[in-house]
């Protein structure tokens, strides 16, 4: 096989006729996101073209995951595993002890999704937005040994955080996610202004159907409770004055902070889908929102082309990051940079050479919004375009070596 490899790469031989795989392929949605069996029959990831049904009806294994929509990525990421492997969700007695939430909640106990998940049945992991924070999360807990305390004296004893587990993801490929976090972070916050967004995209279904999970907190939707009331009692919670919600994760400095332990690893395909959605203004260095967009984007794709933040040392943004897709900085998407160890290596995707594990290969797509890219909020010509990405994708990571 390895003789192989090297006789396509001198010859440019394409990468989809070298290998193929049947590995099943992981979707974990973004921030506000939700999974197969919420929100009724309106799909995360296709809206009403349905990408897992599809995907399905081709051959492919797909599971599609739902995690904590307002979580940090160090619980989504623990949701994420025990929603594959089966069992009671154990955040760690030392994450738990620290932020005062549930170790073990009750509410979160699950059957597994692919039970036989190991080093010899490996899995893609395709994350929106937060959800490629949360894929860089989940496989830093699958090969670290997680401690209790500081002084790494008691060792977690759950399976997952106890436990070294390596080459149980293949791939991990990232769509628009705010790898060094997003300018936008300012608005998302305890008010959860992405509600009214989050409403736009999923309106026509309702929110009956919606839940915040976050039983680790003690917090849960009551009997017969109005979605209004819902949500203002989220807004008050004290979760959001913690570092360990989504509003911390996506910001600046919690970016920052992820990046500088969540590295890349040597046997992982990396692939980030970097989209974007303004214009540059002529003679300026503004971006404004191309006319395509949905008004919904418009609106925060014109603050976010002409807005500064700050991390805590005092550094500023500059104008690489006014381009973007309505809700994350293009810059961000590319891989993550901002680590005190600095850069994860990443490099231009090329169709025509031999991929390499262990570094960030990205595509951009241009014309693209944060939503659109997976089927919502846009024209014909943006779904059908990102639906045809979406599967070449496919392709691309199931003909990995």
């Amino acid at each position: 096989m390895i003789v192989y490899i090297v006789i396509c790469f001198f010859l440019h031989i394409p990468n989809f006729l070298i290998a193929k795989n049947d590995f099943p392929i992981v979707l974990i949605h973004g921030f506000m996101g939700w999974g197969g069996q919420e929100m009724g029959d309106y799909n995360y990831w296709g809206g009403d073209n349905n990408y897992v049904k599809k995907l399905e009806q081709s051959g492919y294994k797909v599971i599609e995951l739902s995690v904590g929509p307002v979580s940090s990525n160090w619980e989504r990421a623990v949701e994420a595993y025990y929603q594959l492997k089966g069992g009671q969700v154990d955040y760690g007695k030392g994450h738990a002890g620290k932020y005062r939430i549930t170790q073990k909640p009750q509410e979160k106990i699950y059957d597994g999704l692919f039970p036989d998940w190991s080093s010899e049945n490996p899995i893609h992991i395709i994350g929106h937005s937060m959800g490629g924070q949360t894929a860089r999360m989940l496989n830093y807990l699958l090969t670290q040994e997680i401690y209790v305390d500081e002084n790494y004296v008691l060792k977690e004893k759950s399976s997952l955080l106890g436990e070294s587990h390596k080459g149980m993801i293949r791939s991990i490929t990232t769509i628009a996610t705010p790898h060094n976090g997003t300018t936008l972070t300012e608005i998302v916050t305890k008010t959860i202004p992405f509600i009214q967004y989050f409403v736009g995209v999923a309106g026509v279904i309702g929110t009956d159907f919606y839940n915040f999970d976050l039983e680790q907190w003690n917090f849960s939707r009551k009997e017969f409770e109005p979605w209004s009331s819902y949500v203002n009692r989220m807004r008050k919670h004290i979760a959001w004055d913690t570092k360990n919600i989504s509003a911390w994760d996506l910001s600046l400095d919690g970016a920052k902070e992820i990046n500088s332990f969540l590295q890349v690893s040597p046997e992982i395909y990396y692939f980030s889908i970097v989209i974007s959605t303004t214009s540059k203004r002529e003679k300026e260095s503004y971006h404004d929102p191309n006319e395509e967009s949905s008004i919904l984007i418009q609106i925060r794709s014109k603050l976010l082309g002409s807005m500064e933040s700050y991390w805590s040392d005092g550094s500023k943004t500059d104008s690489l990051w006014y381009e973007n897709d309505g809700v994350v900085n293009t810059i961000s998407m590319y891989g993550p940079t901002t680590g005190e160890n600095g850069a994860d290596p990443i490099v231009k995707y090329d169709k025509t050479a031999l991929i390499k594990p262990g570094k960030w290969h990205w595509i951009k797509i241009s014309e693209m919004d944060h939503w659109s890219i997976i089927g919502h909020l846009g024209n014909y010509s943006r779904i059908s375009r990102a639906e045809e990405y979406f599967f070449d994708h496919i392709e691309r990571i199931i003909n990995l070596p």
